[in-house]
Order: structure tokens, then C-alpha cells, then sequence
């Protein structure tokens, strides 16, 4: 015998709401629209109707009328904490507006991004996109866009939020440098290669250069693989001319930096002083005590929703927002000798 489905539950219509708050059908329509010129009084009553009966608007239906009020958040990956705090900004831009986000996880912006698109989402924030700006473009010319992290700037038709990442990395040094520390290496990221990448490995050696440093430039890569980082930051330890910092690109790898240092009964700071980057909520953990560069992911999350509303609110002229970096210290780079 064969199982019958449960009956679905009817799909409260915008007449039944209406009818609830004692409106006509189009009032409620423009409260659903955010039109110009709905009173606050309006749209409380209204709110209140749809509340009481679980009211729902088909993000179809909207999209056909103009909007589907969802915003699709594309991320490189979700290993790392840092992108929880973008989240926690995203969602805190978007408490009192009628906009939903919907996230989702890919390394590039393809077939992610197309099916966003194809499902009438009205903006898109990519975080950390590896793309061309040719590629940012074409995007962007179908669908209002901001991107997270891309420091190519040139001829951009879309918004920009950025850390000042060559900043960051040269307060990194600089910080290591004031603690005694004089054979700095870095710990960077394999391809791809990202702008940020580009620019956090810049401001390294031109801060290693102006700190007299030059010769003990130091860049090593790994791919943000755990087992990969484990693996090269073991080699970068145990070698004859082993450093005595580390400045790792993100907080993900340098928490791997510190479980290998001790492993090897290193200690920290006084053998191998390590400072990773993002400031995520683990680094105050008493067995981490990191030290990071801070950027405020809420803050990047936050303006980029802000910045994404207004493109699709209708503002076209390109806009590019920065985020100055400090450092937090703590344990692990304390000053030695």
C-alpha cells in the first residue's frame, strides 16, 4: 500500500492579510514594496497581520514585480572564522529592511554566481573573489555587485570593501620588529592568488626592506589545506635557519603554526613568535594568546551590504570603502631578550 504524503498546508494569500488588518489588498502590496510614502502606522498593521498568520511573500512573485529582497553572499570557503564575522556584519545591515541573505560556498564565481542570478536575486557580495576584473564586470553589468577583498580597482563597475591589506602586513613586521624579533618569515597562501595575497606580501617586503631586513625576506607557501600548513610550517621550523617570527596571512593558518611550534617544544614567543591576521574570536583563547592584525569583519560585512543596497536602490557610480588595520597583541609576539 502506498504511503500518502501529508497534505500541505494552505499558503496564506496577501487578500487574507488584508483582510486581517481591515486594509485593501493594495496597501498591503505597497507596504511589501516598501513604497514611498507608506505610514509607519500602515506598515506596523500590516506587520502585525503577517506575523499573526505566518504570512510569507513568494520571492517569485516579488521578482516578477521588480525584487525578490534576497541578497546572495558568495564565500571561498567557510573553514575559516574570520567569514563568520562578514556574516554577523551582513546580518546586522540587513535587521530592519525586508532583505534576506542567502549564502553560499565557491572557490570561483561561476556556476555559484550564474544560479543566483537565474533565481532573481537582486545583488551579490562576493567575498574574496579569484577573478579578473573583466569577469567582476560582466557580473556586474547583469546585477548589482560588491566584492570583499579585491584590491583591482582599475576601470571596477562594481563596489569595492577592503582591509588595507599592504598596511596591515607592514604592522605585522613593524610589531615583531619593535619586539626584538629579526628574522621574520612569512607564511602565505598557494594559488590561487588573490589581490589580498598580493598586497599582504608587498607590504611584508617593503616593510622587511625599510626595517633594514631585507636579506631575511622569507616567503613560504602553503595551500589552506591543514595537513598542507602542518606540513610546511614543520619544514620552516626544523630548517638550519630557522626564523625566530612568523607572520602568517590568516589567523587559520597561525593557530596550525602554534600547534606545530608545540609539538616541536618550542616556546612561544621566546623561540618562535607568531602574528596572524583577522583578530577572530580564537585568538583570545589562553592555549592561542594570539597575536593579529585586526580588520572588523562585521565592519567589512556591514558596508558592503550598505553599499550593495544603494546599487540596487539605483546608485551606479563606483564606490570603494577601506578598512584601516591595527594590531591587537597579545602573548604570542611579547618582546623577548
Amino acid at each position: 500500500m502506498t504511503k500518502k504524503s501529508p497534505a500541505r498546508t494552505p499558503r496564506i494569500t496577501i487578500r487574507e492579510v488584508a483582510s486581517d488588518a481591515g486594509v485593501s489588498v493594495a496597501a498591503v502590496s505597497k507596504v511589501l514594496r516598501d513604497a514611498y510614502g507608506v505610514s509607519d502606522a500602515l506598515r506596523a498593521k500590516v506587520q502585525a497581520s503577517m506575523d499573526k498568520l505566518n504570512y510569507r511573500p513568494l520571492a517569485s512573485a516579488r521578482g516578477l514585480r521588480g525584487r525578490t529582497y534576497t541578497l546572495g553572499l558568495v564565500f571561498p570557503d567557510l573553514r575559516n572564522p574570520f567569514f563568520a564575522d562578514i556574516f554577523v556584519g551582513v546580518n546586522a545591515a540587513l535587521e530592519r529592511t525586508q532583505y534576506q541573505a542567502m549564502q553560499g560556498v565557491s572557490v570561483s564565481a561561476s556556476s555559484l554566481v550564474e544560479a543566483m542570478i537565474d533565481r532573481q536575486m537582486d545583488g551579490l557580495v562576493l567575498i574574496g573573489p579569484n577573478e579578473t576584473n573583466e569577469r567582476l564586470n560582466d557580473i556586474a553589468d547583469r546585477i548589482p555587485l560588491v566584492a570583499i577583498g579585491h584590491h583591482d580597482l582599475k576601470e571596477a563597475r562594481f563596489d569595492t570593501v577592503n582591509n588595507d591589506d599592504q598596511l596591515g602586513a607592514r604592522l605585522a613586521v613593524r610589531h615583531l620588529c619593535q619586539n626584538g624579533h629579526k628574522k621574520v618569515a612569512m607564511l602565505s597562501l598557494a594559488a590561487p592568488v588573490s589581490t589580498v595575497i598580493n598586497q599582504r606580501e608587498l607590504g611584508y617586503r617593503l616593510e622587511m626592506t625599510e626595517q633594514g631586513l631585507g636579506a631575511a625576506i622569507n616567503i613560504v607557501r602553503a595551500p589552506q589545506v591543514l595537513r598542507d600548513v602542518q606540513l610546511t610550517v614543520r619544514r620552516l621550523l626544523e630548517s638550519r635557519d630557522r626564523p625566530d617570527a612568523i607572520f602568517c596571512w590568516t589567523d587559520l593558518m597561525a593557530f596550525e603554526a602554534i600547534s606545530v611550534a608545540t609539538e616541536l617544544e618550542l616556546s612561544i614567543p621566546q623561540d618562535i613568535a607568531i602574528v596572524g591576521y583577522d583578530n577572530t574570536v580564537f585568538c583570545e583563547f589562553a592555549q592561542n594568546r594570539l597575536t593579529s592584525i585586526d580588520q572588523s569583519g562585521e565592519v567589512l560585512g556591514l558596508q558592503a551590504t550598505r553599499l550593495l543596497i544603494e546599487r540596487i536602490d539605483g546608485r551606479s557610480q563606483s564606490e570603494h570603502f577601506v578598512v584601516t588595520p591595527r594590531v591587537v597583541a597579545r602573548a604570542s609576539s611579547a618582546k623577548v631578550g
